[in-house]
Parts: C-alpha cells; structure tokens; sequence
C-alpha cells in the first residue's frame, strides 16, 4: 500500500436519515436511499490516503464527518489542493457513468486528515444509479463532457491552423526580403561584369603597357581587399566622404564622378589612396583606370550582398526546421536555447522593431529531453501574448537558469499586467482578455497542458503588475515516465462542489 495509506473499517451501519442530511441527497426519495444504503456502506478512516491519483476508481466517496484533503501529484511530488470538513463533498469514480469512453482511474489523491467517516458506493453501483435515475441529466452532462473536450480539440487545432498561417505569411516575408536582395544585386553584378569585359577588350587592344597593367592589376587586388575591411560610416560621413570624391574626380577630369563616388566610399576607399592610383597609373590612364576598379569595387560589394542574402535565407530556413522539429524525433535532447532562438526567429516580423528583445541566457545549462516541437509551441504562445500586450512598443526579455532538478525559462514583458481578479483564471480554456475575434483563451491551457501534463513541469505567473509581467516554465531534468508522442490527456479536475472544493 502507499506510504501514508489510511487504515479503513468497513461495514459500518447506513442510516438512511444521515444520508437525508447531505445536500447531495437531500431530494432523494426514502426508496432510493434505501437503494442507497444497501448496496452502498459506511467506512471510517484514519489519517492517511484514502484514494491514491491514477489507481483504478473503484469508489465513489461523500464524506459524513471529519476534514479530507485533495492532493495532486506534481513533479513526482504531492501538492495539497484544498482541504474541508464540509458533510456532503465527494470524490472518487464521480465520473464512472462516462464509462471506458474516459479513463477511469482517481484524477486526484484523498487523505484524511483526521479520522473521517464516509459513504461509499461501488463505481459500477454509481454508474447504474446515474443512467436509471436520471437519465436526462446523464444525456446533458455526457454532452457538455465530451462537446466541451471536442469543442477545445477543434477550436485548438484551429489556433494551431491560424498560428501556422501567421508564422508561414511572416517566414515568407522574412525570406522575400534577402531573396530579393539577391536577386537584385545577382542582375547588378550581370550589369558590372559585362562593364569589366568591355574595358578587359580595351586594355587588350594595348591601353595599358605591360608595367602599367601590372600596377592595375596590383591595385584592383588592394581594391578588393579594403572592401572587407570598409569601416561602418554614419550617414553624415557617408555624405561628406561622397562630396570629397566627388570633387576629386572632377579637379583630375573624371566625368560622372558622382556616380562611382558612392562605391568607392562604401569600399572605404577615400581620396589619400586615390591619389596614389593617380601617381601610379599617371593623367591619361587614369579615367579609364578608376572606371575599372570601381566595376571591382561593385563587383566586390555585390558578391557580399549575394552571400548576406543567401546567408540569411540559409538562417531563416535553418530557424524553420529547428521550430517545427521537422524530421526529427518528437522526444530528444536539445539545448534549450536553440528552440527559444529558432522561434524568435519566426516571429521577428510578429515582434517588429518597437520591441526591444533581452536574451539573458545561463550558456552553462546542459541540453535537457523534452518534446521539442510542442515547446515551440509554449513559447510561441508566452511570446505572442507578451508582444501583444505591449501592443508593439516594450521590452520583451527572456532569462533561463537552472539547478539540479530542473531548468527554468522566464518570459517578461512590460505590457500593463494581468488585473489581479483574472490571474487565477487564465489558464482556463476559452478564457481570454482579447477582444472578440482576436484570441480563443485556448494558447495558456495548451501550453499548460504541454509543460504540466506532458512533461510534468510547471507553468505560473510569478509576476504581473504595469510593467512587469513575467511567466516562468519549469521543466524538470529528469524525462517523463510516458515518452511516446501521445495526446494530451483530457481534463480530470473534478467538478463543482466535488470534493473538496
């Protein structure tokens, strides 16, 4: 038996008049408390569990007299929900009429707190009462149980749907943009080295003696050389440095000189190693010379724009595959890390620029197991919820840490909090503060479900308040007994008034 398992008399006499007293059975008739009292029966128990959460339910309690206390297991740990003394809470196979279309086993653990006396009836025994007596309100609450859970599926999977629809329009934007840089400058670059086969067929034609070609050739090398180490310039200097160039090529009779000043400028090449090109390559080669170093120049810089681009496509395709865990195994070991960044990453266009993101990693946290996609999923959500309540102007800041037992992730943001009387309810399904339309209060009970259920973790607001509003998730080190990809298990709080509220 459990550690802590209460010692339990049974057979004790059922007095139909004490069962008349429970508000629970107060409009019953004297027949069916009969019924009651003879296939049911009395038990008294000692301090200690009385049912114990994910045994098979056999019972179905209502205490009598005494104090019982709810105990959820959490992290391998049981946490005391609530406690009460009121005659009349119950508990247990409450939800045995459902039959094996639910699971029928304690959602939750019992214990006496002091010596307690209860009635009890057989699981199958409450089944039959529920379905012969009240037929009608078994119809109502077998709706309500399995259209609610349908309803969270449908509209669930409809929120995935429309999140994976915002994510796909927001990845393509973010990958139309160095595409089409690339694009652009792969037709530049078409346009300048046809200019440099042209002036290739000059110095051919004999423009160029053998030592003044040798000396271009030396200075287009140092040309593409200082383009990778060009300084970063403000627009102010840019603007100046053109002017200077500018005025350069006009005093040495260089037409359209504005027109190259900009590249040399962004090569940072100013007019010190122009005027020794000038020395090197003399007056009357000089046009022709600048001309051919600047078609290297953009050349140069038309490469690096190509190898941004593609880099960047590479990157955001790379974020793609980390986010959505695509051909890898649901359950893995990952640095967390990589998951927070990859999802960043896919909704940068989400997050805009008016929101400022603090990355303050613990870089010394182990990778740790856990199903990676539906992680993904909790931070799109926690993110998504802090931009939005920032309304695109504020502070988003991720912090990790961890200890022996588990790694923590902290997401803050400086929206205006959640109002006191609604924090306790927003892990519920369907409950949101957006307008109508907006949200379907379905992406905190996921992600609860996902981090609590799944990987037997924790999900809770530490702080909200104007300005600092933080949600930290708990994920304990050690891997989840249950490492299949299996759903998520369905609701097994107990109902209003059941034991103890």
């Amino acid at each position: 038996m459990p550690q802590g398992t209460s010692s339990v008399a049974e057979g004790l006499p059922c007095d139909i008049d004490e069962l008349r007293t429970l508000f629970l059975f107060e409009k019953l008739s004297d027949s069916q408390l009969a019924w009651l009292c003879e296939r049911g029966r009395v038990i008294e128990a000692e301090p200690g569990m009385v049912i114990v959460e994910g045994e098979p339910a056999k019972l179905f309690l209502v205490l009598l007299s005494g104090e019982v206390a709810v105990i959820k297991r959490v992290q391998g740990v049981d946490v005391e929900i609530s406690r009460t003394g009121h005659r009349g809470v119950y508990g247990g196979a409450w939800n045995a009429y459902l039959g094996e279309r639910v699971p029928q086993t304690y959602p939750q653990s019992l214990r006496a707190l002091r010596p307690s006396r209860f009635f009890v009836l057989d699981a199958d025994q409450f089944s039959f009462l529920m379905r012969d007596w009240f037929p009608m309100a078994v119809h109502l609450l077998e709706g309500l149980f399995f259209g609610l859970r349908n309803l969270q599926e449908t509209v669930g999977q409809r929120e995935r749907l429309l999140a994976l629809g915002a994510l796909s329009a927001g990845l393509t934007h973010e990958l139309n943009n160095p595409a089409a840089a690339a694009v652009r400058a792969t037709a530049g670059l078409r346009e300048r080295v046809a200019g440099m086969r042209h002036k290739l067929g000059l110095i051919a034609g004999g423009a160029y003696d053998k030592g003044a070609l040798t000396t271009l050739i030396r200075l287009q090398e140092e040309a593409a050389e200082r383009v990778a180490k060009a300084p970063t310039l403000s627009p102010l200097e840019t603007s100046d440095r053109e002017d200077e160039l500018s005025d350069w090529f006009d005093d040495h009779g260089i037409e359209s000189g504005w027109d190259v000043a900009p590249v040399f400028v962004q090569a940072g090449l100013g007019v010190g190693w122009l005027d020794q090109v000038a020395e090197l390559v003399g007056d009357e080669n000089l046009p022709s010379a600048v001309r051919w170093l600047g078609y290297t120049v953009e050349t140069e810089l038309l490469m690096n724009e190509i190898e941004d681009s593609t880099t960047r496509v590479s990157t955001l395709v790379g974020a793609a595959k980390q986010y959505s865990q695509l051909d890898r195994a649901p359950f893995q070991t990952v640095d967390i890390h990589d998951l927070l960044k990859s999802t960043l990453v896919m909704l940068g266009r989400k997050i805009g620029d008016g929101v400022r993101v603090v990355k303050d990693f613990d870089r010394s946290l182990a990778p740790i197991a856990v199903y990676a996609a539906e992680l993904n999923q909790v931070w799109t959500n926690l993110i998504d919820n802090a931009v939005s309540a920032m309304g695109g102007t504020g502070t988003l800041t991720i912090r990790t840490w961890g200890d022996d037992e588990a790694v923590t992730v902290e997401i803050g943001d400086t929206g205006p909090g959640i109002p006191a009387e609604i924090v306790g309810r927003i892990f519920e399904p369907f409950f949101t503060t957006k307008p109508v339309g907006e949200g379907t209060g379905l992406g905190l009970d996921i992600s609860w479900r996902i981090v609590v259920n799944k990987h037997h973790g924790d999900l809770r607001v530490v702080s909200s308040t104007p300005g600092d509003t933080r949600f930290q998730v708990r994920l304990p080190r050690t891997p989840p007994a249950d490492t299949t990809d299996a759903a998520l298990p369905a609701d097994t709080t107990l109902p209003a008034d059941a034991a103890p509220a």
